[in-house]
Formats: C-alpha cells, sequence, structure tokens
C-alpha cells in the first residue's frame, strides 16, 4: 500500500492515536506504527496526489481524504473497494491504464496523525480533510446509491470514481508529455486530445 510511511517511533503521541481512533470515530486499529484497517467502516480509492488534488478541486465536498507523500486516500463507504474494478468498466475506463487503486476488506493504512497531533516526520500521513468524531459513517462517505445524491453534497460513488479515474488519466497525459518535451524521445509518442 501506498499510505504506508509510518509516524516516528519516538513520538509520545502515537500510543494515543489508536485509543483516539478507536473511541472517536469506532475505527479499528492494528499494529505499531499504528494502522486503520479498511473494509469495515470505510474503503480507501488511492490515487497520485496531483490527481488527488485535482479531485478536489472539481468535487468540492467528498468523504475524509488523507496524503502520505505523493499518494492521496480518499475514504469511501466499506464495500466501496469491491465495486471499483466493474464501476470503471461501466463508467468506460476499463482497459485504460489508470493509477487508480481501492483498499478494502482485509487491507489497511497508516493512520494519519489524528487532528490536532503534531505529524510526524516530512511525508508521514496527514489529514486534509479530517473525520468527524461521533458520526455515523454512512451519511458522510461516498457510496454507490446510485445517480445523483442522496448524502447532501457529498458526492457519490460513481461521480468520485468518474472524476478520480479523469484526473488520473490527465495526470498520467501530463507526466507523459512532460516526459516527451524533457526526454526528446524517438519512440511513438502518445496522442493527446
Amino acid at each position: 500500500m501506498a499510505l504506508t510511511v509510518p509516524p516516528p517511533r519516538s513520538s509520545p503521541d502515537i500510543d494515543d492515536w489508536a485509543l483516539w481512533y478507536e473511541r472517536e470515530l469506532g475505527w479499528a486499529t492494528a499494529g505499531a506504527p499504528v494502522c486503520l484497517l479498511t473494509g469495515l467502516r470505510f474503503d480507501v480509492l488511492e490515487l497520485p496526489a496531483d490527481a488527488g488534488h485535482a479531485v478536489l478541486r472539481r468535487l468540492g465536498r467528498t468523504g475524509p481524504v488523507a496524503l502520505a507523500g505523493q499518494r492521496m486516500a480518499l475514504l469511501v463507504a466499506a464495500g466501496g473497494a469491491d465495486e471499483l474494478p466493474e464501476l470503471l468498466d461501466w463508467l468506460e475506463w476499463g482497459g485504460i491504464t489508470l493509477d487508480l487503486t481501492a483498499v478494502g476488506t482485509g487491507g489497511r493504512i497508516t493512520a494519519p496523525a489524528p487532528p490536532g497531533c503534531a505529524v510526524g516526520s516530512p511525508g508521514a500521513a496527514l489529514w486534509l480533510r479530517p473525520p468527524e468524531p461521533r458520526q455515523e459513517v454512512g451519511p458522510v462517505l461516498p457510496a454507490l446509491v446510485g445517480f445523483g445524491n442522496r448524502c447532501g453534497d457529498v458526492p457519490d460513488l460513481a461521480r468520485l470514481v468518474d472524476v478520480a479515474a479523469t484526473e488520473c488519466h490527465r495526470a498520467r497525459l501530463t507526466r507523459a508529455r512532460t516526459g516527451l518535451l524533457t526526454k526528446r524521445s524517438t519512440a511513438q509518442p502518445l496522442a493527446f486530445s
């Protein structure tokens, strides 16, 4: 998993992180460094940070969002990871190489520092949009609820995946275009539209 940058082991707050996640959010944790277990209360869509920032600009409000190094994690309702392959096919992204993955049942991500705690070393996981304590997970995390949105202004899973796939593809094309301009490759270039 890309979101596995461990927090510094010398921080006295790390032992309290697991308690915070378990007591305030009801999220399962494991290990040292503290990891959040996926597939129970939430799943994660993971993508490059540059694509993730573009998703956040386009969608506005989402569920909780974490950043670790050059990877971003968008928390979605449990079960969303299982839907990703078929959803990408249905949205006509199947067969296209995207740096968009899902972490679901049996997975884990490194726990970002709880809000108000000091973030560890550079590149350590941190919350861009922290979870809100004492709220039910369902209403605040994108889920596959059909077209439209029944959860206020949080996008449903289909819309989130479509925007994430678009931005992952754009980021890939931008990186390829930049590589072509800087390396002066003699290979056949990618087609850009």
